[in-house]
């Protein structure tokens, strides 16, 4: 009996040590198949942000992961999956040169002619009575009844006057010059704002009103009004501002780049999307000299009549201005990220990889702009998607695209 045991307990320790191997053996295969491909990595198409080391699902999409191989790509290089290019739609051509140019469209607005802005101001100190135009944007004619003014000052010079004329009138001139007093006295008066029929009616009826009527010596639209009835003025105060809209300025701005292919001397059509089928001529009559540092933005003014005042100033216009022609280099304008200091492009670099390169660019024409440097022909640049390879490029890499430019030299790309 004890024999027999003895062997039942040897055989069921051989099979206890059996599979105790069988699962060594199991676990070290199952390591041996989970191990990590450090070469690739496991993302989704739509997601890219979702990385992984293993196949699997999306957790935000649920779509299965692809795998996108790691390679050593340049700091100012991206590589992309074909998916990636398929879903961001990036489109690339040959860059080769071509005609730009011929006329410049620039969107621009409608603004007052600024020369022909009067304003109308207080001759001498007093308290304003009653004002007869009170809204921005009313139309004041010449020689309209703009306010009446109390004035001690005023008052007293008119008084004067009435003396003076009645002494001419009534004494011998041979002793005194009383016509010198009545010239000086009626000069006081008119320099402080009265006029010629004011002073004749003072002349005969000899009776003085405590308030002086003043008139517009201009016509225009009310631009400013920053005075009250019962405010007191002092001499040289705003009484009002008048604009006279017979003429406007179109006002565009333009990249300094631009400027070389622009006529200055030459005549502009200007278009209205609000008045369809109509169209003005103007002449250009000013370049600002003074550049918009942080945007590389130039001021052109082109002068436009306006007859019957049909136009209104703030109305969005388009400028086509005649320009030069030229046999250059260009891209469509979209394929060229601006940020007011650089110009940067995509390009193709090898399969699925692009290259960031600086460029400085020339006259811009429509959708197209020049390329003066930084490109050659035969370069393979991304004409779509650029603004998506950037975004891509700053996920991946962090950082700003054309803070990494700053400093590079475009001969170098």
């Amino acid at each position: 009996m004890i024999m027999i045991a003895f062997n039942k307990w040897g055989h069921l320790r051989t099979l206890l040590i059996a599979f105790c191997l069988l699962l060594i053996y199991s676990s070290c295969k199952s390591k041996k198949t989970t191990t990590v491909n450090k070469d690739e990595y496991y993302t989704c198409s739509m997601h890219p942000q979702i990385m992984q080391d293993k196949p699997g699902t999306c957790p935000i999409c649920h779509m299965d992961l692809i795998v996108v191989k790691k390679t050593n790509t340049a700091a100012d290089e991206i590589l992309l999956n074909d998916e990636q290019i398929r879903l961001g739609n990036i489109q690339t051509d040959t860059i080769r040169n071509g005609m730009i140019g011929d006329k410049m469209i620039l969107t621009a607005t409608l603004n007052t002619d600024e020369t022909k802005i009067n304003s109308i101001n207080a001759r001498i100190m007093g308290r304003i009575d009653r004002l007869y135009f009170k809204t921005l944007g009313d139309y004041v004619s010449k020689g309209a009844h703009l306010y009446d003014l109390y004035s001690e000052e005023l008052n007293n010079a008119k008084q004067e006057y009435i003396a003076a004329v009645e002494k001419q009138q009534s004494l011998d001139n041979s002793i005194i010059d009383f016509n010198r007093l009545v010239q000086s006295a009626k000069t006081k008066l008119l320099l402080w704002g009265m006029n010629e029929a004011q002073v004749n009616e003072l002349t005969k009826t000899k009776k003085s009103s405590p308030l002086t009527s003043f008139y517009s010596n201009e016509s225009g639209y009310i631009t400013e009004l920053p005075v009250m009835e019962g405010q007191y003025v002092s001499e040289g105060s705003i009484i009002v501002k008048l604009a006279d809209l017979s003429s406007l300025w179109a006002e565009a701005q333009v990249y300094t780049s631009q400027l070389s292919a622009i006529d200055l001397k030459g005549t502009a059509i200007v278009q209205f999307p609000d008045i369809p089928g109509k169209e003005w001529k103007g002449k250009i009559e000013f370049a600002n000299p003074e550049i918009v540092s942080d945007s590389r933005l130039n001021l052109v003014r082109v002068s436009i009549p306006n007859p019957g005042g049909l136009l209104k100033p703030g109305m969005p216009v388009y400028v086509t201005i005649k320009s030069k022609e030229l046999n250059t280099l260009t891209l469509p304008s979209d394929a060229v990220l601006r940020d007011g200091k650089m110009n940067i492009v995509w390009v193709q670099s090898g399969k699925n990889s692009y290259k960031m390169k600086m460029v400085q660019t020339g006259l811009e024409s429509g959708d197209r702009l020049e390329i003066k440097s930084g490109l050659q022909n035969g370069d393979v640049v991304v004409m779509r998607g650029a603004y998506l390879l950037n975004s891509e490029f700053v996920f991946k890499k962090g950082g700003n695209t054309m803070a990494g430019m700053e400093g590079m030299d475009m001969s170098s790309h």
